[in-house]
């Protein structure tokens, strides 16, 4: 995965994971990000037809993943879902979330704001700029890379109201590593190592903007 998170609390909680620490090699064992209110994620799979989009009208090629029963909670509060906004559909809103994942742990690790800032909850996307300002100062830098994303699954599904919430688990073989001023390792590893991530993406499903937000985010 991307950026481990080693700061505390919320730069030790995502942060913790995604930065400095990165427990294990990025995002992999950190307590997480709260959910806050933020701009609405707009990256492949979120809601804009550039690549794959997670709950907006584009293709992706990416293979068949199966989705929770319709009729257990999760499967019903989907179902739901589709029932305010005709045009979400959850294979399509889990290859976005893929995308999401793989472009925020990147964009994390290059310390890119401008790219962060659309897709985060706005307490998350603090504590990413925390986690980034302290390793900037420190002289430090992330190199992060995700070589496969084993499994993307729907954990959990709620609805409130019109906004909805979708908690996915990824797991992945990630490279992470954070590097002093010297350019020596400080945390993670130059190893491949399986990292699982639990995620949560927001949308209010009555707007006509289908983009979905990073709200939470803790290991699994």
């Amino acid at each position: 995965m991307g950026g481990g998170f080693p700061l505390d609390l919320l730069l030790f909680g995502m942060i913790a994971a995604f930065l400095v620490l990165r427990l294990r090699s990025i995002l992999g064992r950190r307590t997480g990000f709260e959910r806050s209110e933020g701009g609405p994620v707009q990256v492949p799979g979120f809601g804009r037809p550039a690549g794959p989009v997670i709950d907006g009208k584009a293709e992706a090629a990416a293979p068949a993943r199966p989705l929770p029963d319709p009729a257990s909670p999760a499967g019903a509060a989907l179902v739901r879902m589709r029932g305010i906004d005709r045009n979400f559909d959850a294979a399509r809103f889990l290859t976005g979330a893929e995308a999401a994942f793989r472009m925020i742990v990147g964009a994390f690790a290059a310390g890119d704001r401008a790219a962060l800032r659309p897709l985060l909850s706005d307490e998350i996307y603090a504590s990413f700029d925390q986690a980034i300002a302290a390793r900037e100062a420190a002289g430090q830098k992330q190199h992060s890379e995700i070589r496969t994303v084993n499994q993307a699954s729907i954990e959990q599904a709620d609805l409130a109201g019109t906004v909805g919430s979708i908690s996915v688990k990824f797991v992945s073989d990630q490279i992470a590593e954070t590097l002093g001023a010297d350019g020596r390792p400080v945390a993670g590893t130059d190893a491949v190592t399986e990292i699982t991530d639990l995620w949560t993406f927001e949308r209010d499903l009555s707007q006509p903007d289908p983009a979905w937000r990073l709200t939470a985010a803790r290991s699994g």
